[in-house]
Parts: C-alpha cells; sequence; structure tokens
C-alpha cells in the first residue's frame, strides 16, 4: 500500500519538493547567498567573456538554487575549454575553473583563417588575428596533421625562425615555405627522418641561409637544391659533404 501511495502521489511529491526547495533557496538569498562575484580561474582574457556567457550567472542570483551540473556542462561547451569545475564559495561567490585547449596554429582553409588547437580541432571563438605568433598552416587536412609536424619543428630553431607557412600539398605531405620565399619539399612518408637531413644539411653547410629557389627532400637518398638567378640545379648525396 505504502508503494501504491507513493506512486499515485508522486507528481504531487515532486511538485511540494520543489516548492520547498524554492523557499529555501529564497530563504537563503534573503540571507545574503547571492551571487555577487565570478571568478574565472584558468582562462585567458580572449576566453573569459565567452567562458562567462556561457555560465550564465547574473548579479544576486540565489546561489544554493543554481544547477552547478548544467552550468558545468554549458561550460564545457565553449571551444576554448576542455575540463571545468564550478564551485560555490558561499556566501556570494562563484568560481569557475576551466583546463584550455592548447592554441597550437592558425589554419588556412576556404578562404577562411581558423585557431586550432593542439588535436587539430577549430576553435570557434578564437579570433585567428589575435593569434599573429602561432604558425601559420594551409591546405586541406593541415589542421589535422599539424599536431604531428609543429613539435618537430618547433625543435630547430633556425628552421622555425625562417619559416612562414607550412602547406599542405594533397593531403599527403608538406612545403615548407620560407620567408625568403623560397620552397623546401618534404616526402609524404619520413617526414621526421627528412627534417633531421636538412638540420644536419644546415649544419653543415648553412642551406638556409643561402637563398636557394627550392630545397628537395622527397628521395630520401638524394637532396635536390634548385639556386636562384638561373644557376643550374644541383643535388647533393644524403649524408654527404
Amino acid at each position: 500500500m505504502a508503494l501504491i501511495a507513493t506512486l499515485a502521489t508522486g507528481h504531487r511529491g515532486e511538485r511540494a519538493g520543489a516548492d520547498i526547495s524554492a523557499r529555501i533557496d529564497k530563504m537563503f538569498a534573503s540571507l545574503g547567498f547571492r551571487a555577487r562575484a565570478v571568478h574565472v580561474e584558468g582562462a585567458s582574457a580572449l576566453a573569459m567573456p565567452d567562458i562567462l556567457q556561457a555560465a550564465g550567472v547574473y548579479k544576486d542570483q540565489p546561489l544554493l538554487g543554481m544547477d552547478l551540473e548544467a552550468m558545468r556542462k554549458r561550460v564545457e561547451q565553449v571551444g576554448w575549454v576542455k575540463q571545468a569545475r564550478i564551485v560555490r564559495l558561499l556566501p556570494v561567490t562563484m568560481v569557475v575553473a576551466v583546463v584550455v585547449h592548447y592554441q597550437l596554429a592558425v589554419w588556412q582553409h576556404g578562404g577562411k583563417s581558423l585557431v586550432v588547437d593542439d588535436h587539430g580541432r577549430v576553435i570557434p571563438e578564437a579570433d585567428a588575428g589575435r593569434f599573429p605568433g602561432l604558425p601559420l598552416v594551409v591546405g586541406e587536412g593541415a589542421n589535422e596533421h599539424a599536431p604531428e609536424i609543429l613539435p618537430a619543428i618547433a625543435q630547430r630553431p633556425r628552421l622555425k625562425d625562417r619559416l612562414e607557412a607550412l602547406v599542405r600539398v594533397d593531403d599527403r605531405r608538406w612545403d615548407l615555405r620560407m620567408k625568403d620565399g623560397s620552397l623546401v619539399q618534404l616526402p609524404a612518408v619520413g617526414e621526421q627522418e627528412a627534417l633531421m637531413q636538412l638540420d644536419q644539411l644546415d649544419q653543415r653547410t648553412r642551406i638556409l641561409e643561402l637563398g636557394f629557389e627550392r630545397i628537395d627532400l622527397r628521395d630520401p637518398d638524394m637532396v635536390a637544391v634548385r639556386p636562384r638567378d638561373g644557376a643550374l640545379p644541383g643535388q647533393l648525396v644524403a649524408g654527404g659533404a
């Protein structure tokens, strides 16, 4: 009989519970338990407005009536945010602690410039024009493959400082477009080895300073170079002087 009575009056019990909860929230709010400040931790100044908008906290909102789980889910829908934690600090403060996605590169594709994270995913809220210091990757699939090559580029300061953009060719391999207008062509397979080969060659010959029109590393056994000013192209045997 007790079970039947509970089922029969369940909706009224829910409504009564909600009414009691609302009255408790109102009572504590009258005692000063209202939102007066929101602290966002772990976010940049660029990300903070989007996070605050998603949190949806307004001034004097009753703190005890907030659905913290729903708020967390909303904040984690923001492109900047990888993970969020929401904490009430009674009587008047909310804390939104976030872990943000690392901004890896600016991806240029289809006439648009987009910021991508370290997994190649677009951060929709990020304005690419606000990130002039990020590497530029260009072309179909460049966003997905950038996390594979950019750490190797970062380990080679002489190459990184001269690099203007990484161009994805047929979504198979990379061309490195240099600031002086020269081009370094990497292979579709073994790009890490090709970068090591270029690094060793540059240490021996300072090839990155010589102003070649093109350095072709697609053949693992031979480095083909094309000088500027109509000079005849040359070949350097891999590992040779």
